[in-house]
């Protein structure tokens, strides 16, 4: 028995130069970051609406040439997400067919999840299930086939709209959390090249064109040499001071943070990570696993970093709402712990029954 794909268009028009962004250094860098080496797990993009979020995605995509752009909508199914196979086509032909869902459209380029806090956690699981391994399986009726599913996870958020499950956010890769722009030269800045490119994206683009194309071969150049820059003990050392500081759980914040350190040194052109990587991306690393919201993660170890048992606290986190509700109620805002109350002990209501005729 054989297993055919439908055929899918991943094709996308060009967008938005990513060079051309106006602020958001650290989206940037960590979107960047991501796009060097897939298996990082994504980028978990937090802030209020009207920041760039989506645009700064498209305009990833077309640092990868010919790579698609996929966006993942809230109503999508979990068919719709993974794929489906027709067993119907089994039995007539034989042979059992593979249609493809987003993940196998997104393979090679940037899936893009507005939004992501508002999915159905199934949704969620196995979407960071397949950015994590690169492989997607679809399963039917006790078949199930497999197939490549490489991209670049990004998702958005607005803390406003709701928070996702501590077991979802550690499954991110790394997170941005991004402010509205309150400097009036960058806000006239921002405003400006937007009013440019929708009056005429082609003027911009080849404004452009040159740094675009240099980013690009610098991405690629990266990705190319990812596979043989080696990391020293000084480099995991570092690594797991700075996660045991921040009260992390597991070791996932560890290997993020080697891999993203590994993604800096390959686009600084470097043949071996330092530790100095390894501070500069920390705080994508870690500020989502601490619950901090994005706080600035102060990378100087504090003495003692290597007990790092107590974990700081962390306000809106699980542990603290369940701490302070003494109920385990997450964001069950006013909430008291229970209270013992007396009880009257109940008469017998059989003397007031009346009996019947």
């Amino acid at each position: 028995m054989t297993v055919s794909v439908i055929p899918v268009d991943t094709g996308h028009s060009a967008v938005f130069p990513f060079n051309a962004l106006v602020g958001q250094p650290r989206l940037r860098q960590a979107l960047l970051l991501a796009a060097v080496d897939e298996r990082i797990g994504g980028v978990l993009i937090s802030g209020p609406r009207g920041n760039a979020k989506s645009t700064a995605a498209r305009a990833l995509a077309g640092l990868l040439p010919g790579a698609p752009f996929v966006n993942l909508p809230l109503a999508a199914s979990l068919e719709q997400l993974v794929g489906t196979l027709s067993l119907e086509d089994a039995l007539r032909d034989g042979e059992v067919r593979l249609a493809p869902g987003l993940v196998a459209r997104a393979h090679g380029g940037v899936l893009y999840v507005d939004e992501v806090n508002l999915l159905p956690d199934a949704l969620v699981d196995a979407l960071l299930d397949v950015a994590a391994s690169g492989t997607n399986t679809v399963e039917r009726d006790g078949i199930s086939r497999q197939h490549a599913a490489r991209f670049v996870l990004v998702g958005t958020m607005n803390p406003e709209e709701g928070d996702l499950r501590p077991q979802l956010l550690d499954r991110f890769g790394l997170s941005v959390a991004l402010d509205n722009p309150d400097d009036p030269v960058q806000r006239r800045d921002i405003v400006r090249t937007r009013l440019a490119f929708d009056q005429d994206p082609g003027a911009v683009l080849r404004l452009h064109e040159a740094e675009q194309a240099r980013l690009q071969a610098n991405v690629a150049a990266a990705r190319e040499v990812l596979p043989r820059l080696a990391w020293h003990d000084d480099v995991l050392q570092r690594a797991a001071d700075l996660a045991l500081a921040a009260g992390v759980d597991g070791v996932r914040a560890d290997l993020v943070m080697l891999r993203a350190a590994r993604a800096h040194a390959a686009l600084e052109g470097r043949d071996c990570v330092h530790v100095e990587d390894v501070d500069a991306v920390a705080e994508f690393a870690l500020a989502h696993r601490r619950g901090d919201d994005g706080h600035t993660l102060d990378v100087k170890p504090p003495a003692g970093a290597s007990h790092g048992n107590q974990r700081p606290h962390s306000p809106g986190s699980q542990s603290a709402n369940a701490s302070s509700t003494h109920a385990g109620i997450e964001g069950d805002w006013g909430a008291l712990p229970p209270q013992p109350q007396a009880m009257a002990r109940v008469r017998s209501m059989g003397a007031f029954i009346p009996k019947k005729a």
